[in-house]
């Protein structure tokens, strides 16, 4: 394989956290996109679940850069994200239909690289191009109840299988249900699928098949009983959301990047993030 999704796509998820002030915290997952503007001038942008950035009161996210030592090892880096101005109006800019939301950021060059290609994303057709159907697996990336799989803030890696039908076409069936149990700090996170060798029924040869078929943003609630059922939003939708930064309303600047700096200590399970999963 010429690329490995899963490896590229932890790499470019992150953890999004705001302290509350309570010795709780609001957690999610989100992760970066290289998406130039129509220039053709490098951009990185952010995206997640909308509810994750709604949930979080004050003007500055954290949001988990992690940074390489030249031995090899990595260490936690987190540094601010402004989300609100000063009035405490959202910089983000969310899709008017879907729980998906984008913000351009100024990652740190060693970690902007990590951002991967808008067109790993899957398209409307993409289902249909491989015949992605029940009982297909994915694979989805977050940080649940803020856990992270190590000190260097990684997210953890988990599957489901995909259990609802139809899947396409989007405008149709904008949302699908993975068989996968949601915590709260899941949401926002990338739901992919990476096989190196699937054979599509009367196929006689079988073919590569890495693409991002969505973003966790729900859960599966009947009578406040959780069904540990996924709700994934196709990821025609995180494009839809991605082109609308390039409205001149959604323009929201950010400062400069700040030299990537190990945070002394971090705890990244130390509390029980007050997040809830948005409706």
């Amino acid at each position: 394989m010429a690329w490995d999704l899963s490896v590229e796509l932890i790499k470019a998820t992150v953890q999004l956290e705001q302290p509350l002030g309570d010795g709780t915290r609001t957690v999610g997952t989100g992760f970066l996109i290289e998406a130039p503007r129509p220039d053709g001038s490098p951009r990185t942008v952010l995206v997640t679940a909308s509810h994750v950035f709604q949930k979080m009161p004050f003007a500055n996210a954290r949001i988990g850069y992690r940074v390489q030592a030249k031995d090899g090892s990595w260490s936690y880096a987190p540094q601010d994200l402004k989300i609100r101005d000063g009035e405490g109006e959202p910089l983000w800019t969310k899709n008017p239909d879907r729980d998906i939301a984008a913000i351009t950021v100024s990652a740190p060059p060693e970690f902007a690289k990590a951002a991967i290609p808008l067109n790993w994303l899957a398209q409307t057709d993409t289902f249909d191009k491989y015949q992605i159907g029940p009982g297909d697996e994915m694979m989805a990336l977050g940080f649940p109840r803020g856990l992270a799989a190590n000190g260097a803030g990684f997210p953890i890696l988990r599957a489901g299988r995909v259990a609802s039908y139809p899947l396409s076409p989007p405008a149709a069936f904008p949302t699908f249900l993975l068989d996968f149990t949601v915590f709260p700090g899941n949401s926002g996170g990338p739901v992919f699928m990476a096989q190196g060798a699937r054979r599509r029924p009367g196929a006689k040869e079988a073919e590569e098949v890495q693409f991002i078929a969505g973003i966790l943003t729900q859960q599966v609630e009947l009578n406040n009983e959780r069904l540990a059922i996924g709700i994934v939003t196709q990821a025609s939708f995180v494009r839809d959301t991605v082109a609308l930064l390039d409205k001149p309303e959604a323009q929201a600047p950010q400062p400069p990047p700040a030299a990537l700096k190990p945070a002394p200590n971090q705890a990244l399970s130390a509390a029980t993030p007050a997040f809830q999963r948005g409706d």
